[in-house]
């Protein structure tokens, strides 16, 4: 077993933490927060007796990454070092792993479902443990899976129970909270040391320079690009725009084509045909909130790739769509109509992205000088990734430079998602050095056990000060850069700035609660506990009116995009609160079935069966799932409109509908459809 050192700045950090002390640790990205946490757990067993922690970490990629690469290398031989995750078998005994281990290593979504379930075997208590350990702890606000399990343990704290587990909270940066003044930044920052029930926020102060001599910050540049002289193609795309906004007979003084701003009108005026059940005014905002789409792919990758969305966009439609009315005619036949003159545009080279240039000569930088040279192209989307992989294996000169790239985005089970084992065979790859760029959404901002890298890149990028501290924290090879890629006075160059401020507002409010007097801190993170728990209490007040509303029987579920009528409130129920199920089986005239959905991973009580979409217009609704033997069609709410005795609307979630929902009897059932079972 591997003895655990520390550096000088770690020891300083840890110190409060030994005293058994709740504390937030602040050390930036590559400072060895978790090798600091993995002491302190080390400290905890060898000096309490019965200790147990917890390591809880909100990516499910970071529960098999801290087992292997920190806690079971220099825990394992003496402890009893366990990870969990959803694709464990473990996890539906929780409460048996808890009792049969010293270290239990899971995502903070299995502790809260068995603090949840009552099962003998399946229950957990937050006085099971004796130490939590919170990775990324500044995710513990509003909703989060922290923040419930933490709401829990505050609730207690208040009741002055004193049988409570010590609390380690970990990151890189607390952020402000979108806070824009010290004191509201201070606010933030106290606000998740009351959420975290932290008596400090520890940072290094005696070993500043030590720890700025092991986590060095890279060199920041801003590749800066003047506007595109001409773009036809976005002009002719913006041109097929208005056409829709005259079809529609609406005016177009609506935001600028191909913005952020843009995009959530039409979400709007999507919203509002469904809930007027005008088919036209929501079938041509679906439509345009696609063409809003293709250009910021055209403002962000190459002019092809933007007619390649579009066009997948109406294969896919085209191909799922069974009745056409006139709105799809005239939708379908403007693209037709322009799609030879866009396919003409896109490929004159003279109008191309001229962002792209600046990208090329940015990577050709560092890959053409230096012969072991790693890096992240961080970009926004998972779509993204894919087009600006494609334009690198296009770029001659950055093949002829030895860029060897691969996609690294999300694990999941949608399209674009990756599996977990394609992330960790992508990054051992790029760890042995037969890939040297990632091209990366925001996964590879945080947690992933990437190694140091000589450029990271920032591309068409709007996030916080957060994402941006974490992002250049993967510079941390000798001489690294950090490069921000932007329009000249763009959106994005002045996102990067006011980061760049925040970043520092940042810096100032932890330092205020830093020099707070302890009876002054201990006052208010008090107060703030209590406000949290009234106003928590309040919500769940409101979800049960909420829930109670309206009775499930006088609740209708139509086709969002056909408005017909498919069934009621009463016809759902909910398996494990996760899947909502129809269980009328007249619903089986409503839909057809399409192919076999393929997930990643399998489940202990159910598979996937095929596809399920509207019989009328062919909206996709959902799949089957084969539950215990029994076929159930499992739906997605938001592809139904839900009409109430007082008004028709979308819903994004299950958990937003204003009517009571019953848990699935899987024996009632079966009597029902099978009544001669018994």
């Amino acid at each position: 077993m591997e003895e655990i050192r520390l550096y000088r700045y770690q020891e300083e950090v840890v110190r409060p933490a030994l005293e058994g002390k709740n504390i937030i640790i602040w050390l930036p990205t590559g400072g060895g927060k978790t090798r600091a946490a993995v002491y302190v757990t080390k400290r905890h067993l060898e000096t309490k007796p019965g200790a147990k922690v917890a390591v809880l970490v909100n990516k499910v990629h970071l529960v098999d990454q801290h087992y292997t690469k920190e806690f079971s290398p220099f825990l394992g031989r003496d402890y009893r070092v366990v990870s969990i995750s959803g694709d464990s078998s473990q996890k539906d005994f929780f409460g048996s792993v808890v009792q049969d281990n010293d270290v239990v290593i899971c995502t903070a979504q299995i502790l809260e479902n068995a603090m949840e379930n009552k099962e003998e075997g399946k229950h957990v208590k937050l006085t099971d443990f004796t130490l939590l350990i919170f990775d990324e702890c500044h995710h513990t606000h509003k909703e989060s899976v922290y923040n419930k399990i933490m709401g829990h343990y505050v609730e207690r704290r208040l009741a002055r129970d004193r049988d409570l587990p010590q609390v380690l909270g970990l990151t890189a940066s607390p952020g402000t909270g979108g806070a824009k003044t010290l004191e509201k930044a201070k606010e933030h920052v106290l606000q998740i040391c009351a959420n975290l029930d932290a008596s400090a926020i520890t940072s290094s102060r005696e070993h500043a320079e030590e720890l700025r001599q092991k986590v060095p910050r890279p060199r920041k540049e801003y590749d800066i690009v003047e506007q595109r002289v001409e773009d036809p193609f976005g002009d002719h795309l913006k041109w097929m725009m208005k056409r829709i906004h005259a079809f529609m007979d609406m005016e177009d003084n609506c935001k600028p084509f191909g913005t952020q701003e843009y995009e959530a009108e039409v979400v709007l005026l999507e919203k509002r045909g469904v809930m007027e059940t005008n088919r036209l005014l929501a079938q041509c905002a679906l439509h345009l909130r696609k063409y809003n789409d293709a250009l910021l792919v055209n403002d962000t990758v190459r002019m092809v790739d933007a007619l390649r969305l579009l066009d997948n966009f109406y294969s896919n439609h085209r191909e799922s769509r069974t009745g056409l009315d006139g709105t799809d005619v005239f939708l379908f036949g403007l693209f037709e109509e322009n799609k030879t003159e866009l396919k003409t545009l896109a490929a004159m080279s003279r109008y191309e992205n001229p962002k792209l240039a600046k990208l090329e000569s940015t990577l050709l930088k560092q890959f053409g000088t230096q012969g072991m040279s790693r890096g992240i192209l961080f970009c926004k989307t998972r779509v993204s990734t894919h087009y600006l992989y494609d334009w690198v294996l296009a770029s001659r000169v950055l093949q002829k430079a030895g860029v060897k790239a691969a996609i690294l985005t999300g694990a999941g089970n949608q399209a674009n998602h990756m599996t977990q084992n394609d992330q960790k065979r992508t990054i051992q790859r790029f760890r042995e050095g037969v890939l040297n760029l990632l091209v990366s959404t925001s996964v590879a901002e945080e947690g992933l056990d990437i190694p140091e890298c000589n450029l990271v890149v920032r591309y068409g990028l709007l996030t916080n000060e957060i994402a941006m501290q974490q992002a250049s924290g993967r510079a941390r090879a000798e001489n690294s850069v950090y490069s921000v890629v932007a329009l000249k006075d763009g959106r994005e160059q002045r996102r990067e700035k006011t980061n760049e401020y925040l970043e520092e507002l940042t810096r100032q409010a932890v330092s205020e609660v830093q020099r707070m007097a302890p009876r002054d801190f201990q006052l208010k993170i008090r107060e703030l506990q209590r406000d949290a728990l009234v106003t928590r209490r309040l919500a769940e007040l409101r979800l049960q009116d909420r829930r109670r509303r309206y009775p499930s029987a006088s609740v209708t579920l139509s086709c969002r995009t056909c408005n017909i009528a498919v069934a009621c409130g009463s016809d759902i129920q909910v398996i494990e609160n996760t899947h909502y199920v129809n269980i009328n089986p007249n619903f089986k005239m409503y839909y057809r079935t399409g192919g076999q959905v393929q997930l990643t991973k399998t489940f202990e009580d159910w598979t996937p069966g095929r596809k399920i979409s509207c019989a009328d217009c062919g909206k996709e609704w959902g799949m089957e799932m084969i539950y215990k033997n029994v076929t159930l069609p499992n739906l997605a709410i938001k592809s139904f409109a839900l009409a109430t005795p007082d008004s028709r609307e979308p819903v994004k979630k299950w958990k937003d509908v204003q009517f009571a929902i019953e848990e699935f009897d899987y024996s009632e059932y079966c009597l029902k459809k099978f009544p001669d079972l018994l």
